[in-house]
């Protein structure tokens, strides 16, 4: 009997070494970036902004647990998720924050100070509207990100550059932002620029992992 348990202990052993791994929040910024796209240590270190040791060491940890591989290419070594289900898993933990801790609520708020701001558009609506012309689906993430999966008929205008590429955006359209996902303000960062323009503006809460999460496909 005393083995049986000690074998039950084991097992969670396990489980636990996973969660140990995503209780980090540098960590799950990680993944939350590689389900964009893979990326090298060097990408990761300047998009968390952390240093690229320090990113090293973070990453290892989440391979040790078989959460990210690394491959070759050419000269870099690009990071990844192992399986579409760490994906989900980081999905989950999120909707789980915000169902049980109040206090999610409150620092995306802070995060994200202009969220209400402007009109929200449904994916149903999104999808329905841009059947029929007359709306402009911007996708104002990074180049790379956009490279390694969009939402279908997106064009992409990365935020950094959007100021200098307005005259690229057709007249008359409803313009609607997307990033990666309700945990980022990328977004409203261009509906503000946007609208400031006098642009018709609306944003996308849902990002690609959403959007695939949904049973949607994804362009590439």
């Amino acid at each position: 009997m005393e083995d049986h348990h000690l074998s039950k202990e084991q097992l969670y052993q396990l489980f636990a070494k996973l969660a140990s791994a995503l209780a980090n929040p540098h960590r799950l910024e990680m993944l939350d970036l590689l389900i964009q796209a893979p990326r090298t240590v060097e990408d990761l270190a300047q998009e968390a902004h952390m240093g690229i040791a320090n990113t090293s060491q973070h990453l290892q940890r989440l391979k040790q647990a078989n959460l990210v591989v690394d491959e070759r290419q050419g000269l870099f070594i690009r990071y990844r998720l192992a399986d579409p289900a760490v994906a989900r898993l980081w999905h989950e933990l999120r909707g789980v924050a915000e169902l049980q801790l109040a206090e999610v609520d409150r620092a995306l708020g802070d995060y994200r100070p202009r969220r209400h701001d402007f009109p929200k558009i449904s994916v149903d609506e999104l999808q329905e509207r841009m059947g029929k012309q007359g709306v402009l689906l911007l996708d104002v993430r990074p180049a790379v990100e956009f490279q390694a999966g969009h939402l279908p008929g997106a064009v992409s205008i990365p935020l950094d550059q959007l100021e200098q590429r307005l005259g690229e955006l057709p007249q008359g359209k409803l313009i609607v932002a997307y990033c990666r996902g309700p945990y980022c303000v990328f977004a409203d960062q261009a509906l503000e620029l946007l609208a400031g323009q006098g642009r018709n503006v609306a944003r996308l809460e849902e990002g690609v992992a959403e959007w695939r999460f949904a049973g949607n496909p994804l362009e590439r």
